[in-house]
């Protein structure tokens, strides 16, 4: 049996950069080649020239102990200082935030006043008995007081772990029993269409297990009146107002811990990725400002959520260290109506955006109307994260959203890797749609096959990184042998993304999905990504889920769970016609043996699709975890519709 990864679906469409905006691109022509011929001296300029250091490191990498290697580790810093302190005298009064909340209300916030919240945030938890290495866990909706705490906790030198909002009181339990955080910060609730999310009852159950909690600092947003424990739970309206906003940073040293964020592992126990300070700090500005090409007078707006590292690193760390303008949003893109972030982008001027795959397909399924009721003509850079984009998804996000003159930047990079890895660089990268296209200045990534060898021009394979990057994970907190077994054991010398991956004539790669998301027919092992690809590849499909199922003859087979654009009607004819275009597009082996037509897939809400749940439906097992859904009662209707178009 073959085991590469087939390539099958093929993209011939290129977009060359316009020269106008090479011309005043960050990222300039011959960026990469100087990158390679001297990888650590482009790390090492990139740190020098970016970071405000209180001891400039002389030590740039330290790979004597691998895979725990270490950068810039006699370097010491802060990174709240880096992202507050140091812009006060040039931008103090330049907009850090401009903040949307769901209901309506707005706020707009200066680094000025950044810098001073921060502080008397930072002297609150210090009034708490927080010192110098212990862990703060952060349970919040999307709001300014986020950031805060989350800057907070690097100026005194707390490390911090953020527990996305949607989750659970026992997701939230087990992040702090990990991390042992003495102190939880969280709201009495959260507004999500229009209905509040108990963040407060659910901070509440979660405490009740978890001994090391001395208080919970409750942050007033829905007014739902929680139930508050004397001594232990404190206002945060009471406790930071009286706070001096004077409180001088903590010395860090470049390897001391920033924070944990716990990937949403639903069938293992979640892992709890370790970032320091000064590698990261180097890893987010340059990513920032050369994949997004942020200008002094940009607004960039990264529509992911706090909770997520995207949100760690591209709405927190990289747009306050360029000294950026951001825009902060509380809700999601349909609430109160479906041009939400049109309106958005209209009102502030929105120059860059960054969102997910699974959101453009949402709008494409809502179809251009909504966008062309706005001025979008502000935007000049669109850009996308979170999964492989199937081409005509990209396609429709630079035809309606970017106007055909906007550069799409498809990001490729992990939790793990704390900092975008692969992606096209604007104003020098040729695009092609769905294409993560080359690694960045001073990243080294290949594509090999089980043996560890790298594959041929067009042949699927494993992805890896083949040598250390700033940004990257140091551990697994609390668990070095299973970092070492999951990351490193594999190849040796290489890091395992766990991803799939091809790489074509013109050195472009493209990313083929998750390994676990491949599928064996009759011994031919096909990515899901492609077959999915396809299918929205029909003008007629807004979106598709692809999974294996079992099949007597081939082992496995594909079946296709596909989101219809509005107007379309689903039935045996239409079935019938994305099996054939499957074929057309692919060839008769990714013909799917099953379509079911469904309203909505289950997805985070972070908008990852959970295909785990689909298999599960598709195969009649007791469902997983589905508490991290958007909404869980997508599953159980789509399970009952399963049943009765396939049969259990």
């Amino acid at each position: 049996m073959s085991q590469a990864i087939e390539n099958l679906f093929r993209e011939e469409r290129t977009f060359p950069p316009a020269a106008a905006f090479t011309a005043q691109a960050n990222a300039q022509p011959g960026i990469h080649a100087a990158a390679q011929a001297d990888w650590l001296r482009f790390w090492e300029q990139q740190a020098k020239e970016r970071v405000t250091w209180f001891k400039e490191p002389t030590s740039i990498l330290d790979d004597s102990d691998p895979p725990f290697y270490k950068w810039f580790s006699d370097g010491e810093l802060n990174i709240s200082y880096n992202c507050l302190d140091r812009h006060l005298s040039s931008i103090g009064d330049k907009v850090a935030y401009h903040f949307v909340g769901e209901p309506g209300d707005r706020r707009t916030i200066t680094y000025r006043e950044l810098h001073a919240e921060v502080c008397r945030f930072a002297n609150a938890l210090k009034s708490l008995g927080v010192e110098k290495g212990d862990r703060v866990a952060i349970y919040m909706g999307m709001v300014p007081e986020l950031p805060i705490a989350m800057l907070a906790c690097a100026r005194i030198g707390a490390g911090h772990t953020v527990v996305f909002g949607g989750f659970s009181a026992d997701a939230l339990a087990g992040r702090i029993e990990d991390t042992q955080a003495r102190v939880v910060v969280t709201q009495d609730g959260a507004w999500r269409r229009g209905q509040v999310v108990p963040l407060k009852v659910n901070s509440d159950l979660a405490v009740a297990r978890c001994p090391s909690v001395e208080h919970v600092v409750v942050l007033r947003r829905t007014d739902n009146s929680p139930e508050m424990t004397p001594g232990r739970d404190l206002w945060w309206h009471e406790l930071v107002p009286k706070q001096s906003s004077d409180c001088p940073p903590a010395v860090m040293n470049a390897e001391d811990l920033l924070y944990v964020l716990y990937t949403s592992g639903t069938t293992a126990k979640p892992k709890g990725i370790v970032h320091t300070q000064g590698g990261y700090l180097v890893g987010v500005t340059t990513t920032h400002s050369y994949v997004f090409d942020v200008k002094p007078d940009d607004v960039f707006w990264c529509a992911a959520d706090v909770g997520w590292v995207t949100g760690h690193s591209y709405i927190v760390y990289g747009p306050l260290l360029n000294g950026a303008t951001a825009v902060m949003y509380e809700g999601t893109p349909d609430y109160p109506e479906k041009d939400r972030f049109w309106a958005i982008v209209e009102k502030y001027g929105v120059n860059v955006i960054y969102t997910a795959p699974t959101a453009i397909r949402t709008f494409m399924k809502w179809g251009p109307d909504h966008p062309r009721r706005h001025d979008l003509s502000s935007l000049r850079l669109l850009g996308t994260v979170g999964e492989p984009i199937n081409p005509e998804a990209w396609v429709w996000y630079y035809r309606y959203i970017g106007g055909e003159r906007c550069p799409v930047v498809d990001t490729w990079w992990q939790t793990e890797t704390g900092m975008i890895l692969i992606s096209p660089l604007p104003g020098i990268t040729t695009l092609k749609p769905g294409s993560a296209t080359r690694a960045l200045p001073g990243i080294s990534a290949e594509i090999v096959n089980e043996q560890g060898r790298p594959v041929g021009p067009n042949e699927g394979g494993y992805l890896v990184l083949t040598r250390p990057w700033p940004a990257m994970l140091r551990g697994i907190y609390g668990d070095p042998e299973r970092y070492q077994q999951q990351y490193w054991n594999r190849f040796p010398g290489m890091y395992f993304t766990g991803d799939g991956a091809k790489r074509d004539e013109d050195g472009y790669i493209w990313l083929l999905g998750r390994v676990d998301d491949v599928i064996n027919v009759a011994g031919h092992r096909i990515g899901t990504y492609e077959v999915e690809s396809a299918l929205v590849d029909h003008p007629s499909v807004a979106e598709a889920a692809v999974i294996g199922v079992s099949h007597d003859i081939k082992g496995q087979a594909i079946a296709a769970f596909v989101t219809l654009k509005e107007g379309n009607a689903p039935g045996t004819e239409a079935v019938e016609t994305l099996k054939q275009h499957v074929v057309k597009k692919i060839g008769a082996l990714a013909r799917p043996e099953q379509i079911l037509f469904t309203g909505e897939l289950p997805k985070t809400r972070s908008g990852k699709i959970m295909r785990r749940l689909l298999r599960d439906i598709a195969e009649g097992r007791i469902m997983g975890d589905t508490t991290t859904l958007a909404d869980p009662n997508v599953v159980e209707a789509l399970k009952n519709r399963y049943e009765e178009e396939v049969g259990s």
